[in-house]
């Protein structure tokens, strides 16, 4: 639990400024674009200038286009040395991108995160395991700003509390949670139009793209490990790109053989990027920081730069390790 002064001087900063620049981390979900956009729009209400950005590739994923993008600048119109700069979701500076430098430079550094693996960076620290998401931290410190919720702010920081959860479906769903969610439902959130947008629309092309990673899918049954791989070429082929993709490491996940899903997306510069989830078996976090991810111990992520078979191979050694 975050005590109340650290509350109060993240307030008491971002109150004195006039402007304030807010940051996510790179390839935003839910819960780091919900937050920032929810918390600018707030601040945008109370007269500051406000600028939101994330690292490149500057693609807001299409299942989250729905959300207000008026803040958003290209990371190359972000201040570079802000005087006040809020940080959302992100685990530590070199999951900004780009943006890690302007932050190195703030004035004052607020950062809003719930990842276990996030040792503190910035000057105030607003950093809680133990709530379900970003967004948690977010209401909080708007209610001591005492900030209203508009239908905007509400439906962005529902958006961040519903992915979070996986639709209040993960354990980190407490009776909390589900309070707050109901708070954001009266304030003008709504729920129907989050989740028909988040999961249950996307272009024809998904589905050709999912049908092939989910043709090379294999199943560890030792490790209770299931896991593909998904290149730029086969989402060239289907007419869709990564944002569209964000599903499909769910879809993965329903093998009830398996207690990890593994998902390796391999680029055009030859990086995979590896998503992982966890039935609860395995603490994937801790497994995404020992390869230089981080996230949470169900949901986590890292870069690797040797290739999709020998990403997974790494993964795998791991889950062994950690059995």
């Amino acid at each position: 639990m975050i005590e109340r002064a650290v509350f109060d001087a993240a307030a008491q900063a971002i109150m004195a400024s006039d402007e304030v620049a807010l940051a996510c981390h790179v390839g935003p979900d839910g819960d780091a674009l919900g937050s920032m956009i929810g918390f600018g729009l707030a601040a945008r209400d109370a007269g500051k200038k406000v600028v939101a950005s994330f690292g490149t590739p500057f693609i807001v994923p299409s299942n989250l286009t729905f959300l207000p993008t008026e803040l958003l600048v290209p990371p190359d119109g972000f201040p570079e040395s802000p005087a006040v700069m809020v940080v959302f979701d992100a685990g530590s500076s070199e999951r900004l991108g780009e943006l890690g430098s302007p932050a190195g430079r703030a004035g004052t550094l607020i950062v809003v995160d719930h990842h276990i693996t996030n040792q503190g960076f910035g000057h105030v620290c607003l950093i809680d395991p133990a709530v379900a998401a970003s967004s948690v931290l977010v209401a909080e410190l708007l209610q001591i700003l005492r900030w209203p919720l508009t239908p905007e702010i509400a439906t962005c920081l529902l958006t961040a509390l519903v992915t979070d959860t996986g639709r209040f479906q993960y354990s980190n769903t407490t009776p909390s949670t589900l309070t707050l969610a109901a708070g954001l439902v009266a304030a003008g959130a709504r729920p129907e139009q989050i989740s028909q947008k988040v999961y249950e629309e996307a272009p024809f092309g998904y589905l050709k793209a999912a049908a092939v990673a989910l043709s090379r899918a294999t199943l560890d049954e030792h490790l209770s490990m299931v896991s593909t791989v998904i290149t730029e070429e086969d989402l060239s082929q289907a007419g869709v790109d990564w944002g569209d993709m964000d599903n499909l490491i769910n879809t993965l996940r329903l093998a009830q053989e398996a207690d990890v899903a593994v998902l390796a997306k391999v680029h055009s510069d030859k990086r995979v990027r590896l998503s992982l989830r966890s039935r609860g078996g395995t603490d994937v976090g801790t497994l995404a920081q020992e390869l230089g991810g981080g996230g949470h111990r169900l949901a986590s992520g890292f870069t690797y730069e040797g290739g999709a078979d020998a990403a997974i191979e790494e993964v795998r050694k791991r889950v062994e390790a950690h059995r």
